[in-house]
């Protein structure tokens, strides 16, 4: 019987990842001395031939693609129990899903990397190939000459020759990434379908989410606000419901990005710094996340700004790098975790609040689905984001969860070097929320000390920051149900008084 520390000539060493029919191994060839993949068939599908002869269709078809931008396959053969495997090309420098899991990527790096894949799949169109189950973590990565990557594409386990598929009957593709035509059985499917999934793979590293349904996908700039127009309209016709609107193929695509890619590298060093950056205002009433912020900065009082200007002017020679650096270093956490919110809750609105009594000092505010409610200084409620969230932002299971987001200015919410006075509240369900909060930082703030904090309805502890380069505060608050109760958790982030902190959560009230 075949010892399960190898595979034929191949010793393996950890799994990569499992799916419906397989399991991918990383092995190493003792005979090449060089780590390969090694896909398995599972053994429960191991009797099904057709489901076998589905396993070495994907081999096949790497083969036939015969490309160096799509994942090679090295050899092919049968364990003892009758299950095939082929060895495979091994993406040593992980996938997309890998890069953008910490959020979003600077535009020019992610313009140029869904380049890449899409000119993958225009190499699998020209072998009469359509992939159908393109996304992020089926994009690897391997490490080249020079400290560069090759992109390749993998998993080709829902591929089709472009010859069967006008007649396909079966939906096919992952939520995010599907086409429509890929979800209506019978429509038949072209290269164009992966174009689709391309331009979901860019919506993706560009603003750290998974667009919305066909016909529904939020504008790439409401979740970047300083993504350029002409990057948007590249992305947003790639993901055209009406296949006969979107680019004509992968490689057209790909030739559009290029160039948008050099264009992005090519743009001043203020609007290219950092991996991430501030998003600028897109004024009262717009559609906008439920933001909870990394860490409050508030810019100097010189360096305010009328609307429709940058409330960041530019300091010149090395005062503006260390400014920049400073910035990057605080807004990493906010628009990563603002990135993934945004995927579900990016149509909701700002609502502006009004006061019935001037001389009130709380008002109470509640989300659109009237489960949280909160009472927060009067002075703070001038505008409200009621639509939820994503616990996904916190590294828990993804979900749209009841949540608000009340500040006296919402615009400046992702914008740590603004100044602002609000309050987050996101509803988990599921996980541990405290661990996920106490395990936060903020770079540029001092820790100032946790102290508990014990309610009627909930405990938890009040976590604190201080001197933020703008001299304002941050408090943070992981509550467990006070009577012991795992579920539901609740985050609060509070920018601006930390002394209001715990009258907010005192009046906190979910149902």
């Amino acid at each position: 019987m075949q010892s399960p520390e190898r595979i034929g000539r191949y010793r393996l060493e950890r799994p990569l990842g499992s799916g419906a029919f397989g399991t991918v191994w990383l092995a190493h060839d003792d005979v090449l001395q060089a780590p390969v993949a090694v896909k398995v068939l599972a053994d429960n599908w191991s009797h099904r031939l057709d489901i076998r002869d589905r396993f070495l269709s994907e081999a096949r078809l790497l083969r036939k693609a015969d490309s160096n931008r799509v994942v090679q396959v090295y050899d092919i053969g049968e364990l003892q129990d009758g299950r095939p495997y082929f060895v495979m090309e091994y993406g040593d420098a992980g996938t997309l899903a890998d890069r953008v899991a910490a959020g979003p990527l600077p535009v020019p790096e992610a313009l140029r990397l869904t380049a890449e894949a899409a000119r993958s799949a225009a190499a699998l169109h020209e072998a009469g190939i359509v992939h159908r189950d393109i996304k992020p973590s089926n994009v690897l990565l391997r490490s080249a000459p020079g400290g560069t990557h090759r992109v390749l594409l993998a998993d080709l386990g829902l591929a089709k020759s472009l010859a069967q598929a006008s007649g396909l009957t079966l939906a096919a593709g992952s939520a995010g990434y599907q086409p429509p035509e890929q979800a209506q059985p019978g429509a038949g499917i072209d290269a164009r379908a992966d174009v689709y999934s391309l331009g979901a793979v860019g919506y993706e590293l560009v603003t750290g989410t998974v667009p919305g349904p066909p016909g529904q996908v939020v504008r790439p700039q409401r979740l970047r606000p300083d993504l350029g127009d002409d990057v948007q309209r590249a992305l947003m016709r790639a993901l055209e419901p009406d296949r006969e609107r979107r680019w004509p193929g992968a490689g057209a695509f790909a030739d559009e990005l290029d160039r948008l890619a050099a264009r992005a590298s090519a743009a001043p060093a203020r609007r290219g710094a950092g991996r991430l950056r501030p998003a600028r205002s897109a004024g009262p009433g717009s559609e906008s996340p439920v933001v909870p912020a990394g860490g409050p900065a508030r810019a100097a009082s010189d360096a305010r700004s009328s609307a429709g200007r940058s409330p960041h002017p530019a300091p010149a020679g090395p005062r503006r790098r260390r400014l920049d650096g400073v910035r990057n270093r605080l807004n990493v956490l906010t628009l990563s975790l603002a990135a993934v919110i945004a995927a579900v809750i990016a149509a909701g609105t700002v609502t502006w609040l009004h006061r019935h009594s001037a001389a009130a000092e709380d008002m109470r505010v509640a989300d659109s689905t009237g489960r949280v409610v909160a009472e927060v200084p009067a002075d703070w409620g001038r505008q409200l984001r009621d639509s939820g969230w994503n616990p996904q932002a916190l590294g828990l299971k993804s979900g749209h969860e009841p949540g608000l987001e009340v500040a006296d200015d919402l615009s400046k919410w992702p914008d740590l070097t603004a100044e602002v006075n609000g309050v987050f509240i996101g509803l988990s369900e599921h996980g541990d929320v405290t661990a996920r909060v106490n395990a936060l930082a903020h770079s540029g703030c001092h820790f100032a000390g946790a102290r508990p904090f014990t309610g009627t309805d909930w405990h938890g502890r009040i976590r604190a920051w201080s001197g933020c380069p703008d001299g304002g505060s941050l408090t943070e608050t992981a509550l467990t149900p006070a009577d012991g109760a795992a579920q539901p958790q609740v985050y609060v982030q509070v920018r601006g008084d930390g002394d209001a902190t715990e009258g907010i959560l005192r009046s906190l009230r979910v149902t």
